[in-house]
């Protein structure tokens, strides 16, 4: 087989692993939403879960695996092809220390402000105290997902660039699991269940972090994180990621939009929009996303050598 074949077989096999691994945590994640849909039903506070679950997920899906992604990884495969590996360290080192300032004061100021944040994105929930009380305190289990999620998605980017798809494509299983386990636990607290769950989120961010790093310490990539805006690496990372941010928040503002008119809507209006989201990602999620995991570390590094026949 020629190298132009063995590329191509290789990108088609990394793609097929993800896709499977993707439909898994898909089917794991039907499975949680239909436990959740039977045990809880679509209430107020089950509305008030699905809200303070959505807030960090909005800020991860620009800053984490949106905006944060697409402008580290090609940094990373450009210092990864033409420097050393103790240069890749020190970048690594950088990006995660700046990243986890960042990430973790983000998720601080969440659970300092948990009720004017609710106030601003969902002000239909004063109507009813006890749901707007309900999703405060859940806010402030949520919030720190944000922080470890994306971490993971640094990881992510990190083992994807040396082709090591199998651990971050497993990671979102674990969410699943956590969450699934949430469920049943919630029997045994004399609460709201809905509580449990809310922490079950906040477990499983720390979860899903602790899975990579065994993966990015066999790399010799797992460095005591620094906070270094001078490095050359994060400034770049940082200039890629403001057309990027613009870019990953028109659709996510939206996505927040709809939290924002349904917080005035009937109870249960949370858990049928969350649902009717996820139907609509199910495809997306499993071809969409395992193709772009795939190919953009690759034409990352293309693009590094100046393999101008393969980036096409």
């Amino acid at each position: 087989m020629s190298g132009e074949g063995k590329r191509r077989f290789s990108l088609m096999r990394s793609g097929a692993l993800i896709s499977a691994l993707t439909f898994v945590s898909r089917i794991f994640g039907f499975i949680r939403d239909q436990l959740m849909a039977i045990t809880f039903g679509a209430g107020g506070l089950m509305d008030a879960f699905y809200l303070a679950f959505a807030l960090p997920n909005f800020f991860r899906r620009i800053f984490g695996e949106g905006a944060f992604s697409q402008a580290f990884v090609p940094v990373f495969n450009d210092v990864k092809e033409q420097s050393s590996h103790q240069r890749l360290r020190e970048l690594c080192a950088s990006v995660s220390g700046t990243l986890a300032v960042f990430v973790f004061g983000l998720a601080v100021l969440g659970v300092i402000f948990a009720e004017p944040i609710l106030s601003v994105v969902a002000p239909g929930l004063s109507a009813t105290p006890e749901r707007e009380h309900a999703a405060a305190i859940m806010l402030r289990w949520t919030f720190p997902y944000l922080a470890f999620i994306s971490l993971v998605a640094y990881a992510g980017g990190v083992l994807n660039s040396y082709g090591k798809f199998g651990v971050p494509a497993f990671t979102p299983v674990l969410l699943n699991i956590c969450l699934i386990g949430a469920i049943f636990l919630s029997v045994y607290y004399d609460g709201p269940g809905e509580y449990v769950l809310a922490v079950g989120v906040f477990v499983a961010g720390f979860a899903q972090l602790a899975l990579q790093l065994p993966a990015l310490s066999k790399l010799g990539l797992l460095p005591m994180p620094t906070l270094d805006f001078k490095d050359q690496g994060v400034r770049r990372i940082l200039v890629l990621m403001a057309p990027a941010i613009f870019g990953a928040s028109v659709y996510q503002v939206n996505m927040l939009f709809s939290r924002f008119i349904a917080s005035f809507l009937p109870d249960g209006s949370f858990s049928w929009l969350y649902n009717a989201d996820r139907l609509v990602e199910f495809p997306l999620g499993i071809f969409g996303v395992a193709l772009a995991t795939v190919v953009l570390p690759v034409l990352s590094r293309q693009n590094s050598a100046g393999d101008q026949a393969g980036r096409t």
